[in-house]
């Protein structure tokens, strides 16, 4: 697949995105089981799993879990990661083609991802694999750029350096929200989140995301040259913090 390819974004990343991304608040899975009708008997599709970040959090739930993801290498990160659990289940698949049955899941669920999917194809293929009056839940993590003098410094560091960071920064991921359930209704809850990191942390945070430069890149050094610098005026006793709204979309599609 050409380099450009959502689905490949994230090949030569995946082991600083399992080491250093950001969780997910567990107030989550109390608002899917309060509005959502989330139970142990649920079955979930969790698309574009990823190295299993939220899907850890959906199988602590105790519901059953398939975690459908196209990029091999995320997906191999993913399984080692969930590995024993026996209500979990691998799918090579993408949004727009999961291959699960037809409904076959009550709940369809994607963390951090929704906005790589062709948003009409995917809708299409959530209806088909839901149960009549299954619920779609999309959730990302936004950073709050602005909100401490270290977030609007690395907010300028991505800014720089990023590669692409302006078609993809955190506005961009939840614009589609209401083309995606209309003319269904839809709701939405921010949760509050944390991340506390040292300097090795924070560089492996930075080099996880998908629009910045790798080795090799001309602005790899200078970017990482820039991040010490932020890093040493910032920090307190070692570390900072990365702050998060975690915005969580829920609805149904019919």
């Amino acid at each position: 697949m050409a380099a450009s390819d959502p689905t490949e974004r994230f090949s030569s990343r995946v082991d600083n995105y399992v080491r250093y991304r950001p969780g997910y608040p567990l107030e989550i899975i109390d608002l899917l089981r309060h509005q959502c009708g989330l139970t142990g008997d649920s079955r979930v599709a969790d698309i574009g799993y990823g190295t299993g970040i939220f899907t850890r959090l959906l199988l602590a739930s105790g519901c059953r879990v398939f975690g459908v993801e196209p990029n091999a290498e995320m997906r191999r990160a993913g399984e080692e990661f969930l590995a024993g659990d026996p209500r979990f289940t691998s799918v090579g698949g993408s949004a727009e083609a999961t291959t699960l049955p037809k409904g076959s899941v009550d709940l369809v669920a994607a963390a951090q991802a929704a906005h790589w999917f062709d948003r009409e194809k995917a809708r299409r293929e959530f209806q088909r694999i839901l149960q009549p009056g299954g619920w779609v839940v999309l959730l990302w993590n936004e950073r709050r750029n602005g909100s401490t003098p270290f977030l609007e410094a690395y907010e300028q560091l991505l800014q720089t350096f990023g590669t692409d960071y302006g078609a993809v920064r955190h506005e961009h991921t939840t614009v589609a929200i209401d083309a995606f359930f209309s003319p269904f209704p839809f709701e939405a809850r921010t949760f509050a989140m944390r991340q506390e990191v040292d300097y090795a942390a924070l560089e492996g945070r930075l080099l996880s995301s998908s629009y910045t430069p790798q080795p090799g890149h001309p602005g790899y050094r200078p970017m990482l040259t820039e991040l010490r610098r932020i890093f040493v005026a910032c920090q307190s006793h070692g570390r900072v913090a990365l702050e998060y709204d975690t915005r969580v979309f829920y609805g149904r599609l019919g």
